[in-house]
């Protein structure tokens, strides 16, 4: 990589550091979509697991008649809480997620947003699959390790990165955004290595690499 280059990329690191936003929400559109697919075939409940600051959480109760979300780190949980406060149809649970606190077959959306990662892949993934209704679905939104296949992905989101974040923060900012203080680490795992795992636990689950570093995957518990 030659001087030109990384100082191109040092600069658009610092002004995207200057505008900062959540790349999750890139993806909030397309999760609530599939939340009112869910509804619209009848499904009354919806769990969040790692809810966070509750943002994707308050917009899903919109929705669904009742939304669950999972938050183990606890001032994150308290702030969930705050977002979620006039919300009669929305409850935060202040604990990791454990499916042995639900009923099987309770929920009729699971949601996953970037908190996979944090999780044993395989047996989280088989244990949401026991949490969801016939015709329920499971919905990611994930991090994986990235690798030369990511490349054009990531080069792409570099360049969108601050342009998103002028847009939706003109001024600079003087703190990190509430919706980016939950905890956060590392992916260990490529997609290929998680798409692999997936597809033993959901056969037929959809999975796409996206952009903003993150991919999707949807199963529909009976399809497949």
């Amino acid at each position: 990589m030659n001087r030109v280059t990384m100082r191109l990329l040092g600069k658009l690191s610092q002004f995207s550091e200057a505008h900062p936003w959540s790349h999750n929400a890139a993806y909030s559109p397309w999760i609530l979509w599939q939340a009112r697919v869910v509804r619209r075939r009848g499904g009354t409940r919806a769990l969040d697991v790692g809810c966070g600051t509750g943002i994707l959480l308050k917009r899903l109760a919109r929705i669904m008649p009742e939304v669950v979300g999972i938050e183990p780190d606890d001032r994150t949980a308290a702030r969930a809480r705050v977002t979620v406060a006039k919300v009669d149809n929305a409850t935060v649970v202040e604990a990791p997620f454990d499916p042995a606190e639900f009923d099987q077959e309770s929920f009729d959306l699971v949601t996953f947003v970037a908190v996979l990662h944090h999780l044993p892949l395989g047996q989280s993934l088989e244990a949401a699959r026991s949490l969801l209704r016939p015709g329920g679905r499971l919905v990611v939104v994930g991090l994986a390790r990235e690798v030369s296949a990511d490349l054009p992905w990531s080069v792409t989101s570099m360049l969108l990165n601050p342009i998103v974040g002028l847009i939706r923060h003109p001024h600079r900012a003087s703190e990190v955004p509430a919706s980016m203080t939950a905890p956060t680490s590392e992916a260990t795992e490529t997609f290929d290595q998680i798409a692999q795992v997936a597809r033993e636990a959901l056969p037929g689950v959809k999975m796409r690499r996206g952009l903003f570093w993150r991919y999707t995957a949807v199963w529909v518990n009976g399809i497949g």
